[in-house]
């Protein structure tokens, strides 16, 4: 994580089974670890234990995948977000190579939300900037 970054972050930083989680003022950072098989029922963990608590449906956000591990996810599971998190205005991806920037563009089609993928964090968090104050 970026230490400018830290001044951002005026909600929580979270270390899960499944990776961490930095929960921002308006957008949220996942860094999942290294091999994972992420499932929904992980996903719902965190969501309800986390996600909901700092982004109740009211309060619009932004998710930030920060990819800097290798990991799984079954790509139908965004179907499942978009009905837990309504308020969710978009989802962006950074990759570190092109293999994960082609599963990125892949996982597009299954995304209800502005996506937009970058290579690297100070992007994607002013994409943040930019959805969240046309919203």
């Amino acid at each position: 994580m970026l230490p400018h970054l830290k001044k951002r972050l005026i909600k929580k930083h979270v270390i899960a089974k499944i990776g961490s989680f930095y929960y921002c003022d308006n957008f949220m950072v996942s860094e999942i670890n290294e091999g994972v098989i992420v499932s929904l029922e992980m996903v719902l963990k965190v969501t309800n234990k986390y996600t909901k608590k700092y982004y109740p449906n009211n309060t619009p956000f932004v998710y930030i995948a920060n990819r800097i591990n290798s990991y799984s996810i079954q790509p139908t599971i965004h179907f499942e977000t978009k009905k837990i998190l309504p308020n969710v205005k978009g989802y962006g991806v950074i990759t570190y190579n092109s293999i994960n920037n082609k599963i990125a563009t892949l996982e597009q089609s299954f995304l209800y939300a502005p996506t937009k993928i970058f290579d690297n964090l100070e992007e994607a968090i002013l994409w943040v900037d930019e959805l969240i104050l046309h919203d």
